[in-house]
């Protein structure tokens, strides 16, 4: 029998445990080859921990894993999410700037921890890490959805999105504003670094006016068209806009692994863009060397 797989799909955005993702990196990748992609891309918040673990999975496996990262940046009072492809995970200058990003992220929780207990939910930081079921890493981050989880576990919320909805979202009772970079500078850190800046998820701001003036600046190479929550408005919106600009095109499932039985954002392989998708960042980052 005929075993072989043409692999011609690439999901390129996955989260794993050294962030905010409930996989290992490799059972991200593991979980990637079975389904039949072609690449994969590890791109956990503010950190670059997980990527060695993934590549090695993936010359086992003889697949095509894309070192990246995913810095959390603020302008016009919003949340942008910034995705580098192909940066050097082993830059002792990027690895401190990202070090830096995850002791505010620390800071935060900690003030998050201390509102909630304002409110008279008690819950210590040593619970949040128990809740992980494991040692935390080197290098990794404890973000919201840990928070989350614990808030659920001691029944303070129905599940993770009614966490986020009464106490962890922006404008709820428990939500902290946490200081970030721009994202310009985050594009920055990216091109230092060796890699090629996009932006992620642009439907979830609710402001193409504000993508467009962040796009305006010149720094992104791409654009995510394809996420897990994006309908098929945001998908042609985006790739009018991709063309207008000139971006690259990209797509990925923001998958965070299962939550209370619900899979956070989508499943991996659930948005795909072809191959030669890679050979653009490639080009790209060739390009504003």
């Amino acid at each position: 029998m005929n075993t072989f797989v043409k692999r011609t799909g690439c999901d390129l955005h996955s989260h794993t445990q050294a962030s905010d993702g409930m996989n290992t990196p490799s059972e991200n990748v593991q979980m990637a080859f079975e389904r039949g992609l072609a690449a994969l891309a590890i791109t956990d918040h503010d950190t670059v921990a997980g990527v060695e673990e993934a590549l090695q999975t993936g010359k086992r496996l003889n697949m095509t894993v894309v070192p990246g990262v995913e810095i959390s940046t603020m302008t016009g009072g919003k949340d942008i999410h910034v995705l580098g492809y192909y940066v050097d995970y082993q830059d002792s200058v990027f690895l401190e700037r990202l070090a830096e990003l995850r002791r505010t992220r620390e800071q935060r929780n900690t003030k998050i921890l201390d509102k909630l207990r304002e409110l008279g939910i008690e819950i210590t930081m040593e619970e949040v890490i128990e809740g992980l079921g494991r040692p935390l890493g080197p290098d990794e981050s404890i973000g919201r959805p840990h928070i989350a989880d614990v808030l659920v576990l001691k029944g303070h919320a129905l599940d993770l999105r009614d966490a986020f909805d009464r106490y962890l979202a922006q404008g709820a009772a428990a939500y902290v504003p946490q200081p970030r970079i721009h994202p310009r500078e985050a594009c920055e850190w990216i091109r230092d670094a060796g890699g090629v800046a996009v932006i992620a998820h642009p439907g979830l701001y609710g402001d193409d006016r504000l993508v467009r003036a962040i796009i305006e600046e010149g720094a992104f190479k791409g654009i995510e068209v394809f996420h897990s929550d994006h309908g098929a408005a945001e998908e042609e919106r985006y790739s009018a806009m991709a063309e207008e600009y000139g971006l690259i095109v990209t797509a990925g499932s923001d998958y965070h692994g299962q939550r209370q039985g619900q899979v956070f954002h989508g499943e991996i392989g659930s948005r795909q863009v072809p191959v030669e998708v890679l050979d653009q960042l490639q080009q790209a980052r060739e390009g504003i060397r």
